[in-house]
């Protein structure tokens, strides 16, 4: 069995991140939600209690067992997690009084325990709290503390328990990590040696086993996802993988070519299908980021039904779903989490299509992706191919969506992507794209007076698409290429920079 790090989810922003923190030291790690607890079996090394937006001071505030893992496996309680621990045996834990976010520094540290080994004194820790722990019950001992915050860190006597309140998953906690890697790796002693290839070996074993010889269609796209799952599920079942490309008009400038030209040479079994015409009846006047994505979804699934009924005897339907795409469009494995937005390919399928779905890839994070793609033997060119939003250059036009407008966008967007290329700045970015405005200015062409759109550019940086910053490209570059877009692309006079994080803006602007 792998063996792995179980996270119990209160609802936290930070959640993921820590599932993505233990893996990155190469230990499987499952986030379940509090109110729907898998069997704990032998394969468990360790369990970590999440963050949440909750109080435990609320009447309903969110409950763990604590005879489940308490004494029986190391356990980590994070934030609330952590003010769980203590409230539940005794614990005195009050609203603070003073407001307790964003940066801190230790100020004292016990490097003796464990879990702060190799943490230095005035390490960076990141604080996001309402409440605070006064008083922690009998047989609890401080192991860390700031100046504002007298029990930053705890252990309990006689167990491999602690409770830290800051945040090690985020960034912002310079040494976080090191204290993962403390719990994870020294704590409960986990080997590290789940790998990207180990994950692709499992993962096929799987796929074999769970479809048998079951033949199964697959929505290619050109991008990472959908590629490394066509891979896994290639060396899985062979023949029997049915790839589908669909052009739904949204794609980017000659992408639908490029992209069957680019998977000739990877021995997968495709076809091309042009349903431009489907979609853009589907989108006509709808001016609702929801609704769009919503009615592509839909069109996405009747064009797979259609092409489904030419395969004799297919029974499932295979996507290159994603962690991020589940966490947002719903909660964390069904956890407390708020939702953001839905995604396309995220979700049942409506009662007609009976197909089952696998989605190989679900519970990894974009660069997770690509390190399986790697060891899988996938070309550097796709896999450094900058990640593109299923609805495709629907969410990026703003309001009503026509061919006229896309074209729009899609020359833009060319002139942009080629810009990054051409100057060696793609491999740099994370993602880029370009946003068609619903606006209108007024701008001068010779002597005359025009009243053409306006387009954004978006340039990212990220490592996982869960929190992304804006890209600080050179100015040189900015206005070479708005004077080309402006100069190419008939109906636009204005170019704008989108210099927006991630939080509080999204990637994308719908």
């Amino acid at each position: 069995m792998q063996e792995k790090i179980l996270i119990i989810d209160f609802g936290s922003q930070y959640t993921q991140l820590i599932g993505r923190r233990v893996r990155e030291l190469n230990v499987y790690s499952e986030i379940h939600p509090y109110n729907n607890l898998p069997e704990i079996g032998p394969e468990v090394k360790g369990v970590i209690l999440s963050g949440s937006p909750h109080s435990v001071l609320e009447e309903n505030a969110p409950q763990f067992d604590f005879e489940l893992v308490k004494q029986k496996l190391p356990l980590l309680g994070v934030c609330y997690g952590a003010q769980l621990m203590a409230h539940a045996f005794g614990g005195e834990v009050k609203p603070s009084e003073t407001r307790e976010y964003g940066r801190a520094n230790l100020s004292e540290v016990d490097q003796e325990f464990a879990l702060m080994e190799g943490i230095p004194l005035q390490s960076q820790v990141w604080m996001s709290h309402g409440d605070t722990i006064y008083n922690l019950p009998q047989g609890y001992e401080i192991i860390a503390s700031t100046e504002d915050v007298k029990v930053a860190a705890y252990h309990i006597k006689g167990e491999a328990s602690y409770g830290i309140q800051f945040h090690p998953e985020v960034y912002h906690s310079t040494d976080g990590l090191q204290l993962l890697e403390n719990f994870v790796i020294g704590v409960c002693k986990c080997k590290a040696d789940w790998t990207p290839a180990h994950f692709a070996d499992s993962t096929v074993a799987d796929l074999k086993q769970r479809l048998g010889s079951d033949k199964v269609v697959l929505g290619l796209s050109g991008g990472v996802d959908s590629s490394v799952a066509a891979m896994l599920l290639n060396q899985a079942i062979g023949e029997n993988l049915y790839c589908i490309f669909v052009d739904n008009g949204l794609l980017r400038k000659n992408e639908f070519d490029q992209v069957l030209d680019q998977y000739k040479d990877l021995g997968l079994n495709i076809k091309g299908v042009d349903a431009k015409s489907r979609f853009y009846a589907a989108l006509a006047g709808e001016t609702d980021p929801e609704k769009k994505r919503k009615a592509i979804g839909r069109v996405f699934i009747e064009v797979f039904d259609d092409e489904a009924h030419e395969v004799k005897d297919v029974k499932w339907l295979a996507q290159g779903t994603i962690y991020p795409d589940v966490i947002e469009s719903v909660s964390a494995t069904g956890g407390p989490s708020a939702t953001i937005k839905s995604h396309h390919n995220v979700g049942g399928l409506p009662d007609y299509m009976k197909l089952k779905v696998v989605e190989p890839l679900k519970l990894l994070f974009k660069d997770e992706v690509r390190r399986v793609g790697r060891s899988l033997g996938l070309p550097e060119n796709l896999l450094g191919r900058h990640p593109f939003p299923g609805p495709g250059l629907a969410i990026r036009i703003l309001g009503a969506v026509d061919p006229e407008r896309v074209r729009i966008l899609q020359e833009v967007d060319h002139i942009f992507i080629n810009g990054l290329k051409s100057e060696g700045l793609y491999d740099s970015v994370w993602q880029a794209g370009a946003i068609l405005l619903p606006v209108n200015s007024v701008g001068v062409m010779g002597d005359e007076r025009t009243y053409e759109n306006a387009v954004a550019l978006r340039a990212v940086s990220s490592t996982d698409g869960m929190t992304a910053d804006w890209c600080h490209l050179p100015y040189e570059f900015l206005a070479k290429v708005s004077n080309q877009i402006i100069n190419r692309v008939k109906g636009v006079n204005r170019v704008v920079y989108d210099i927006s994080s991630k939080p509080p803006a999204t990637i994308e602007w719908e």
